[in-house]
């Protein structure tokens, strides 16, 4: 079963494992595809996580969190009253609230050792490819999520003329192209997910780093490297669970509020009681 955010990408998924891959594969082409259809978190520009379980029955974690640059510092966000930056130059808005991408490089190392063999790099990063080149129809909701962005949107001259039209905002129904995007993917698919970090791709980012004042170096990209870690494990009324380790915080935090829970009797309480939310609230 594949289950996504966006339904052209959930084929895509589907579409692999028929060919052969296994599930590895699939969420590779899945999270590529996400980076055309589901723009406001799908990435190849950020990072993220991966647990899963292997047909010998061994869990896995894979770390491709995004890292500080080289030249970031502890003390960015501040103004020099010691304040908290707020909009342009914060650690949410601007180029320098982007952390050195790791999305390509974690998809290529699950790759490599935990895809079936089956199917081919190529393979799993045409189709997002080919959705950039010709285009998707927006739904009601993205056409005007795009809007709702819009006070972000348009401080940056690409980001406007992409997401926003210059103003001519999409609609449902209009078809969104990103040439750009499938430029980079077609890279990508001929060369690997080196290419982001060694070639064409990474002079691009830091040139336009440099030109806005980001941090982020062709050194930094090079740089980059995920990581395999040891999933947490733990229990909870017997079953077993198996998560992220740090650096995210989620299966810590998800393991102890359990532990808390695991004191109650939580049947008792009843389906959606005021009491059991206040549990559950106390326990998180």
């Amino acid at each position: 079963m594949v289950a996504s955010q966006h339904e052209l990408a959930s084929q895509i998924g589907v579409d692999i494992m028929k060919k052969g891959g296994n599930a590895v594969d699939a969420a590779i082409a899945v999270g590529l595809a996400l980076a055309v259809v589901y723009p406001e978190a799908g990435n190849i520009g950020g990072g993220g996580f991966m647990v899963f379980r292997d047909k010998k029955g061994e869990f896995h974690a894979i770390d491709y969190r995004e890292m500080a640059p080289g030249a970031a510092t502890r003390d960015m966000y501040l103004d020099k009253a010691g304040n908290l930056i707020e909009g342009e130059g914060s650690s949410t808005v601007g180029y320098r609230a982007s952390g050195v991408p790791g999305t390509l490089a974690g998809f290529e190392l699950a790759f490599k050792k935990h895809g079936s063999g089956k199917v081919t790099w190529r393979q799993l990063v045409e189709p997002a490819r080919l959705l950039a080149q010709n285009g998707y129809v927006l739904s009601h909701r993205l056409a005007e999520l795009f809007i709702s962005y819009k006070d972000t949107l348009e401080r940056y001259p690409e980001s406007k003329r992409i997401f926003l039209r210059d103003g001519n905002y999409f609609k449902e129904g209009d078809t969104l192209k990103q040439p750009e995007l499938a430029a980079t993917l077609d890279r990508v698919a001929r060369l690997g997910a080196r290419e982001f970090y060694h070639g064409q791709t990474a002079k691009l980012i830091a040139a336009d780093m440099k030109a806005n004042g980001g941090l982020i170096t062709e050194q930094d990209l090079k740089n980059y490297v995920a990581k395999e870690r040891q999933p947490l494990r733990g229990s909870y009324r017997g079953h077993e669970i198996v998560s992220m380790p740090p650096p995210s915080s989620g299966g810590m935090v998800m393991f102890e509020t359990l532990n808390i829970l695991e004191g109650y009797d939580m049947r008792a309480l009843g389906s959606n009681s005021a009491a059991k939310y206040h549990l559950y609230i106390e326990a998180s």
